[in-house]
């Protein structure tokens, strides 16, 4: 069905029918006839036979896709690569640079927050000791207190018992004296 068979399929129909006579009668390869058939055969090529015109078509939209998309592609792959390039050059030394910059006062407001955490643990420490020193001396000073103040309590008890006792004693005696007496009166 391409042009080169078509014509060859023309010169062959003319050939059965009785040998070289009919072949010999078209006439030779410049003749007019052979001219139209061969033009024949193109324009039957070209206006039923479509494969030619699609696979170039075909190969001409694949070349342009590749193509498009290599140039696509390779522009993205060179803008990563700029990126990549720029951001290791410029991006992270600046990053490292301020990271260092940061770090390090951070970790100076940060001994300084230690030490100044440590100073107040310390004086905390030292209020809780003088504290804790304080309730010792004033326990002490109660338990002196309350030990005195049970001997004086002791002590005045055993006053006032004694008390009582010369009182008791008082009182023996002067209902002994007056019975004594009441007696004397009681015999008249």
């Amino acid at each position: 069905m391409s042009g080169g068979g078509s014509e060859t399929a023309v010169g062959c129909e003319a050939t059965p029918g009785g040998g070289d006579k009919k072949r010999d009668s078209l006439g030779t390869a410049g003749s007019p006839a052979h001219l139209i058939i061969k033009d024949l055969g193109e324009i039957h090529s070209r206006l039923l036979d479509h494969r030619p015109v699609i696979q170039g078509e075909t190969r001409y939209f694949v070349k342009e896709f590749e193509e498009k998309r290599g140039l696509r592609e390779m522009r993205v792959l060179e803008n990563l690569k700029n990126v990549i390039h720029e951001t290791n050059e410029h991006t992270l030394t600046k990053c490292r640079e301020t990271m260092q910059d940061n770090l390090n006062q951070v970790l100076q407001r940060l001994q300084e927050a230690t030490d100044s955490v440590c100073r107040l643990q310390q004086r905390e420490q030292e209020r809780k000791k003088i504290y804790n020193d304080h309730l010792i001396a004033n326990e002490k000073q109660h338990l002196t207190q309350w030990e005195d103040f049970m001997k004086e309590q002791y002590n005045k008890q055993a006053e006032v018992d004694e008390e009582h006792r010369k009182a008791m004693e008082r009182l023996k005696e002067q209902y002994a004296e007056m019975e004594k007496d009441l007696a004397k009166f009681s015999t008249f």
